[in-house]
């Protein structure tokens, strides 16, 4: 059949939001127009892009769940597409065209949670289409029983850090993963792979329940993580039409991709080592093929398609750009929150919709021969029957009917294997049938354990059973009464099940790490019905207690997400503490009203408390000596003008021999962990091997993998040495507006409130020349500063209480900030082995005219202190010099050259004739005045008494003028000086009150001292605020009183 080209169909599919996305009061940016999908950029209402697809489902809103546990829309007609509707528009065309004898792919895409696997596989009643599509191929194979023999062979593998694992193996699985082989006729085929041959829908169900539970044991001994792992299901149709003397054979590929989000890292951000490995080599290949192929596709020259740069591409090789019809299902969140994804995702599927497929319908090499025999044997019959009519010579009619019947055997032979095989498959599937049987048996007799998955398709695969008396569980296989489990920390016993009287208890083995509900563990502990265990390192089960103690209770909630979030909340992070330290003193909020912000935050926090714990067993295990915590960063810190910093993850990384320390983002964490797994996976390997080989059993902790460490540049555990951020303290620059010196010692906050050092530090105003000012200098007005120079000094004069130098003496200290709009940041001379270290460091800054927008920044904005620290063999921070302009006298111009403001300009101006103005009035005053005393000395012609009146008036308006202005405006002054330094211990002592809390650990009596505590805290804040008050009430009555009696003027 000649080939003709065919387009890749793409469908896209925009599930509802999850529960993360409602509890961070996500909003939906994507919208939906018969086949058009729009975007919008959060960040911006215009910045939208438009898609055009195959297909388009929109399964965010609109729909019910109905008696069946289906959900179907809201209404009839109604624009919900529910599984049924996707099944119909995709996987019934994938069925067609199977049968037509066409190769078919379908590939499911998207980030991780995006709903590609309820869309492939479904949950519950909710079938997705790889159980539908199995359902109808047996129905069709059904009613065309009678016109041709079919037959269907079943294979399930993954494909996880470029190994090949076959799901439905009956032996151990290969360290390195099945081969993929090449033949001329067949292409890229995985060698060694297990095809089971199928007669019915519930034997394929079976298959892939046995699938999922190699998978989930896999995931566990592997300690992969299934979101990064591409599953393919391959169910081969051959269809023989005995009459026609055709044979049509079809491959239907059904393929899960990783999940597609990438970890983006650059600038300070980006690791030295290369991001994902082997991991992520098969989408990235996977991207390259696709993007190549659209290009060809366009008629741009393509030089090289790179199928065999991965396996999964070397194994969809004919679903792209090949002999097959394609479809491809792209699902995305339409969350905020998923904006870059989503964008990322459309991309992708806009690429792949322009590939050009060449399908045919395929011949099996196997049913031609079948054909060539029948033929062979129809010309050995005519041969016969023609030597009957000339009377028959013997001998030859004796070979004619030994090669009838040589032939006949073979036919035969090639059509009796198939029911062998579908004999031996049934033999198996019989098999299984009795293992689920005795499962559910066991199930309403005994309680038991549940394994709890981060992929909720793994989920409640594994049921270990508790029976009477004591269980051993860990990694030994060797007793009868041993429950064996794998996965990283699992010690060889490593703790007893008890099942004694109706009651289930857990005893750990010493040395073992187990918990129960979020709380360690270390002796013998009661079970209750639905308790959440955590064995090892991150290995999560569920109890289920005996049936009569199980309820109507929704198990469902007991997710993965559940267990980290009671780690959590165990270690102090959860939901309300987070909202306290962004808004002290203020009441919780409740979930609804939290920051958006805020939630994203805790639940990155609880996805990678499991990944840390398990950078730490593979640490130990290794003999790395390097440990791993979780920190908020930027939990209590702000931002020059008092705001918030965004809030986000990082690690902190620590080594426990020379306590050098390293903080990693989340995204460089995430990258390292997965270079971990290929180290520890090589160990483990090497472990095995040479336990094999020496003839020695149990687990190898280290010394195979110690004779041949990694070299450092290549060690995932190691980085160089970098100044680390410590904290940060904020001196206000509101005393500069008014030219008042201000002399501080504020607190160095570490990102999680802690204290870290205590900062000496003074702001002086002063004359170019660095000349400190006088208190006739200080303004009254700070709008006075407009249009003029401005000069400060900043000195930093000493360090106190050094955590950091606490413990560990051989480390340093710098201190950073930028002021204003100056483009370098400022770093003080690093500083080592002391705990109280003396800066000495004083530097003058000069605003050449101050602008309405610098005066803003003193009054509402702070200088940022920040505090680095430095290690042995780290560089100190050099102040880079470019960009910066000086003074003749020395000093930094803080503000940009620029033209003058003319609104400056012209507020100076107006400022000047209002001066103007009063002075001429007050010269016309005293002019009058002066023309009336000439009067009265005319009238009275020489009166004495006139004349000293008048000279008294003068005198007393020269007084006015000169004396009663200065010294009332310097006494403000001192005034408002006095009160400014008050209102700075109180401000300290607000802080202490913000960060008082008491401990996650205290009982009554630590609660009641903790209100004592508060209580006198409350009190001595509330006296110091009413005592700086008072003192400038009173200060401003006795100006205000001493002018009133200086003169009448001022009321």
């Amino acid at each position: 059949m000649a080939a003709g080209k065919d387009c890749v169909k793409v469908a896209i599919r925009v599930r509802p939001f999850n529960k993360r996305e409602r509890d961070a009061g996500s909003r939906c940016v994507v919208s939906m127009s018969a086949n058009t999908i729009t975007i919008q950029d959060p960040r911006s209402s215009q910045a939208r892009r438009t898609f055009t697809f195959d297909y388009a489902f929109w399964s965010h809103s609109g729909y019910v769940r109905n008696r069946d546990g289906l959900f179907v829309p809201e209404e009839s007609g109604g624009r919900y597409a529910d599984q049924a509707t996707v099944f119909n528009d995709l996987g019934q065309g994938i069925l067609e065209n199977a049968l037509q004898g066409y190769n078919a792919t379908l590939l499911a895409y998207g980030q991780t949670g995006s709903g590609k696997s309820y869309s492939m596989v479904g949950y519950g009643p909710n079938k997705g289409l790889v159980p539908t599509l199995c359902q109808r191929l047996f129905q069709a194979v059904k009613a065309n029983q009678d016109t041709c023999q079919c037959q269907v062979l079943f294979s399930m593998l993954e494909i996880y850090n470029e190994q090949v694992i076959d799901l439905l193996s009956k032996g151990g699985r290969s360290p390195a993963g099945l081969r993929v082989r090449e033949e001329q006729q067949r292409g890229f085929y995985v060698e060694g792979l297990r095809r089971v041959p199928c007669d019915s829908a519930a034997q394929v169900e079976q298959l892939m329940e046995q699938g999922t539970r190699t998978r989930t044991t896999a995931t566990t001994h592997m300690n992969a993580n299934s979101s990064r792992s591409h599953m393919l299901i391959i169910a081969q149709l051959k269809q023989i039409f005995s009459k026609e003397n055709i044979t049509k054979q079809s491959n239907i590929n059904l393929v899960d991709l990783a999940g597609s989000e990438r970890q983006r890292c650059s600038g300070p951000e980006a690791d030295r080592l290369k991001e994902g490995t082997a991991i992520n080599v098969s989408l990235t290949t996977l991207g390259n093929v696709i993007s190549s192929l659209a290009d060809a596709a366009l008629g741009k020259k393509v030089v090289h398609i790179p199928y065999r740069d991965s396996v999964l591409t070397k194994l969809l090789q004919s679903a792209l750009g090949g002999n097959s019809r394609t479809v491809m299902i792209a699902t995305l969140s339409p969350s905020d929150i998923c904006y870059e994804e989503s964008l990322s995702t459309l991309r992708y599927a806009e690429r792949a919709k322009r590939i050009q497929n060449k399908a045919v319908v395929n011949e099996s090499p196997t049913e031609r021969l079948v054909k060539e025999l029948k033929a062979e044997n129809a010309k050995l019959q005519l041969r016969l029957s023609r030597l009957g009519q000339d009377a028959r010579k013997e001998e030859e009619s004796k070979e004619l009917r030994r090669l009838l019947s040589h032939n006949e055997m073979q036919i035969k032979a090639i059509q009796t294997l198939w029911e062998q095989h579908l004999q031996e498959a049934l033999r198996d599937w019989q098999t299984q049938y009795a293992t689920i049987t005795q499962e559910r048996r066991m199930m309403q007799m005994h309680p038991y354990i549940l394994n709890v998955n981060e992929d909720p398709q793994l989920s409640g695969v594994i049921k270990l059973f508790i029976q009477e008396g004591d269980w051993d569980i860990g990694l030994s296989e060797g007793s009868s009464r041993t429950i064996t489990i794998k996965g990283l920390g699992i010690q060889e016993r490593h703790a007893v099940f008890t099942n004694e009287e109706r009651r289930v208890s857990l005893t750990p083995v010493s040395g073992s790490k187990v918990m129960v509900n979020g709380l360690p563990i270390s002796q013998r502990t009661e079970l209750q019905h639905l308790d959440r265990l955590i064995l090892g390192s991150s290995s999560t089960y569920l109890f289920v207690g005996f049936p009569c103690e199980r309820g109507a209770d929704d198990w469902s909630r007991y997710d993965y997400d559940y267990f980290q979030s009671e780690l959590a909340a165990a270690a102090g992070i959860h939901i309300p503490s987070l909202c306290e330290e962004q808004s002290p003193g203020e009441p919780s909020a409740g979930l609804d009203q939290t920051d958006p912000s805020l939630l994203a935050v805790f639940y990155d926090y609880i996805k990678l408390i499991p990944m840390v714990t398990e950078a730490n067993q593979m640490s130990q295990e290794l003999n790395k000596g390097v440990e791993f915590k979780l920190e908020i960063k930027n939990l209590a810190m702000s931002d020059c003008r008092g705001r918030d910093l965004e809030k986000d993850i990082a690690v902190r990384v620590t080594s426990l021999e020379n306590k050098q320390v390293w903080m990693w983002s989340k995204v460089k964490f995430i990258n390292r962990k997965f270079l971990m797994e290929e180290v520890y996976q090589q160990h483990q390997m090497t472990a095995t091997s040479g336990s094999s080989t020496s003839g020695g059993g149990g687990r190898n902790q280290g010394g195979v993998g110690d004779r041949l460490p990694l070299p450092r540049d290549r060690d995932p555990f190691w980085d160089p040495l970098e100044p680390l951020h410590l904290g940060s303290a904020h001196l206000w620059l509101q005393s500069l507006a008014f030219r008042i010196p201000l002399e501080e010692q504020v607190e160095v906050l570490g990102s999680e409130g802690t204290e870290e050092a205590i900062l000496q530090a003074q702001l002086l105003p002063c004359s170019p020349m660095g000349l400190p000012l006088g208190e006739e200098d200080i303004l009254i007005d700070p709008t006075e500063l407009l249009g003029k120079r401005l000069d400060f000094q900043l000195f930093l004069e000493q360090c106190c209480g050094l955590r950091w130098l606490k413990e560990a003496k051989n480390r340093g200290v710098q201190i950073g900030f930028r002021v204003y709009d100056c483009p370098q940041t400022f770093y003080t001379p690093a500083v080592w082995h002391n705990v109280n270290p003396v800066l000495e460091q004083r530097l003058h800054f000069t605003a050449m005219r101050t602008s309405q927008d610098l005066l803003n920044y003193l009054q509402s904005s702070a200088l940022v202190l920040e505090l680095w620290g430095l290690q042995e063999g780290c560089a100190d921070m050099v102040s880079p010099m470019e960009g910066l302009r000086m003074t003749p006298e020395g000093s930094f111009i803080i503000d940009k050259a620029s033209a003058p403001d003319p609104s400056v300009n012209l507020r100076s101006a107006v400022r000047a004739l209002h001066q103007e103005l009063e002075q001429m009035r007050s010269a016309n005053a005293a002019l009058r005045k002066e023309n009336n005393a000439l009067r009265e000395q005319l009238n009275n012609r020489g009166s004495e008494s006139a004349r000293t009146r008048a000279e008294r008036e003068r005198d007393r308006d020269r007084e006015r003028k000169g004396s009663v202005r200065p010294s009332c405006d310097a006494e403000l002054a001192r005034a408002l000086k006095v009160f400014y330094h008050s209102m700075t211990s109180v401000r300290a002592q607000l802080q202490r009150l913000r960060r008082h809390r008491p401990s996650e650990e205290a009982d009554l009596l630590g609660l009641r001292l903790f209100v004592d505590e508060q209580s006198r805290l409350l009190r001595d804040f509330g006296e110091q605020l009413e005592q700086s008050v008072t003192a400038l009430k009173q200060d401003v009555a006795a100006i205000v009183r001493r002018k009133r009696e200086r003169s009448g003027i001022w009321s």
